[in-house]
């Protein structure tokens, strides 16, 4: 009778699947114009707060945003004035703000909240820049680690999650505008 030699490693080893290939980095369509950009952060939580600017930087270049100035503000309170300044300047087709408005102060957190992102409304619809807000107000906020960390990640988020909206808003806006230039729509 034949019999067949068999590797003993064969029977132990599993096959392997062929290695699947990293998914390449996703391909986001570039402006027809640059894009000039500016970020204002408040210095409140300083450290929590650069979360936003730094996520949102790498995602604003991986969207073809490279022109981001960086403008600093004391706290929350703060950005919608400065926002104004600059959107009506006209050198910045977005605006983006950045703040964690926490309990503490003079002021009720709920109260400033409301009254910046009511103001940053205000400046988007009276320039037609665009602002966007990563301005943040947690209803419970210790000043612990856990909470500081808590905080840092889920500013990272916000910074990719506002950089993709600026960028999609600004292709968005930067499509109609050419509709009405040919006045296909208005």
């Amino acid at each position: 009778m034949n019999q067949m030699l068999q590797d003993p490693q064969a029977e132990t080893s599993q096959i392997q699947p062929p290695p699947v290939p990293a998914d390449p980095a996703p391909s986001h369509p570039r402006f027809a114009k640059p894009q000039r950009v500016a970020f204002v952060q408040a210095c409140w939580h300083r450290d929590v707060v650069a979360e936003a600017r730094i996520a949102f930087m790498k995602e604003a270049e991986a969207r073809h945003l490279t022109h981001v100035d960086v403008f600093e503000v004391p706290g929350s309170f703060e950005i919608p004035l400065h926002a104004q300044v600059l959107a009506k300047t006209r050198r910045y087709t977005a605006i983006v703000a950045a703040g964690l408005v926490v309990d503490g102060g003079i002021y009720r957190h709920e109260f400033v909240a409301d009254t910046v992102i009511k103001a940053l409304m205000d400046v988007q619809l009276r320039t037609e820049v665009p602002v966007f807000s990563a301005v943040l107000t947690p209803q419970q906020f210790h000043e612990t680690e856990v909470h500081y960390d808590f905080f840092r990640k889920h500013f990272a988020i916000k910074g990719v999650e506002v950089a993709a909206a600026c960028a999609e808003t600004l292709h968005g806006l930067e499509r109609l505008r050419g509709q009405v230039a040919a006045g296909i729509v208005g």
